[in-house]
């Protein structure tokens, strides 16, 4: 039976950027041709292999792999792929989170173009859901990603019942959104604190639901590390959380403003009100937004406005 679930955020990647009409932009060109898909930094490529050495040392041992369809995943999780000779399902289930836009946001490349590039992802694999074209709420990425969680869950599941065996451990190779939204689905808490640096690792184990009377035995999950970055020369790195004042993937939205320009600095010059909505990811570092003149400036030479 599956007894643990890892769950990894890829690695540190090249930047982009988008305007308010969608019009996406990349620093360093996408190998796949999608400007919001780019590839690992250097850095990323090292904390790549400090998570591949780390989790060859992982008991139980990790026996298949489920990674977003986003390059930056795929360049992550490779190595360790490699090693085991393992093959990599690509469930945009698990992919990033976009939010609620009046465009559609770019996808992510199909798998015959993957394999070209990792000859390791499968072609015939079928993901679970398919994210909204236009963007997630909230409540929509959570939904969404605890629909791909349990179902892969259920299929693993059924493939120990009707072969008797399967794998006893995975890995799931996430965004630090999905990366929350999984953790959250498998502890059954909408709240929980997940930590997400770069390439750090969280492990569930199933614990058995004792309150068995009028539903039956249908257990949960415990988390036994949340975003161990222990294994990683730099340490916890890019942490990033869901707070309200994320920086986003396109113009911040909010009702009563009419701000010419987007992403962190838009939110950082009009204020953050409740009921922006938008997606992680344009700057170097996310979090929250600062709170001097100084460090706005710093945000805005960071983001080239």
């Amino acid at each position: 039976m599956l007894d643990t679930i890892y769950v990894t955020r890829h690695g540190f990647r090249s930047n982009w950027t988008t305007d308010n009409d969608g019009n996406y932009s990349a620093t360093i060109v996408s190998p796949t041709g999608i400007a919001s898909d780019p590839p690992l930094a250097a850095y990323g490529v090292k904390q790549a292999k400090e998570l591949t050495e780390h989790a060859l040392t992982l008991d139980p041992k990790i026996e298949r792999i489920y990674s977003s369809p986003f390059y930056r995943c795929l360049e992550t999780i490779n190595p360790f792929a490699e090693k085991l000779d393992l093959q990599i399902l690509c469930d945009n289930g698990i992919g990033e989170w976009y939010g609620i836009a009046r465009f559609d946001h770019p996808q992510p490349a199909a798998p015959e173009i993957l394999h070209q590039f990792f000859p390791r992802v499968q072609t015939t694999y079928n993901p679970t859901i398919i994210p909204l074209t236009r963007g997630e709420t909230f409540t929509e990425i959570h939904n969404r990603t605890a629909y791909a969680v349990a179902k892969i869950i259920t299929d693993i599941d059924r493939e120990w019942k009707e072969n008797g065996t399967g794998p006893r451990a995975i890995i799931m190779v996430a965004h630090a959104a999905s990366c929350i939204a999984i953790g959250r689905a498998l502890i059954g808490d909408e709240n929980a604190d997940i930590r997400t640096g770069t390439c750090s690792l969280s492990t569930y184990h199933p614990i058995p639901d004792t309150n068995w009377r009028g539903k039956g035995v249908t257990g949960g999950w415990e988390q036994i590390a949340n975003g161990d970055c222990s294994f990683l020369s730099g340490g916890e790195e890019r942490h990033w959380w869901f707070n309200g004042d994320e920086s986003w993937d396109f113009q911040v939205v909010k009702e009563g403003i009419n701000s010419t320009e987007g992403g962190l600095t838009a939110a950082i010059e009009d204020g953050i009100k409740e009921g922006a909505i938008g997606g992680p990811g344009t700057l170097p570092e996310a979090g929250k937004a600062e709170a001097t003149v100084e460090e706005k400036e710093k945000v805005k030479e960071r983001c080239n406005m």
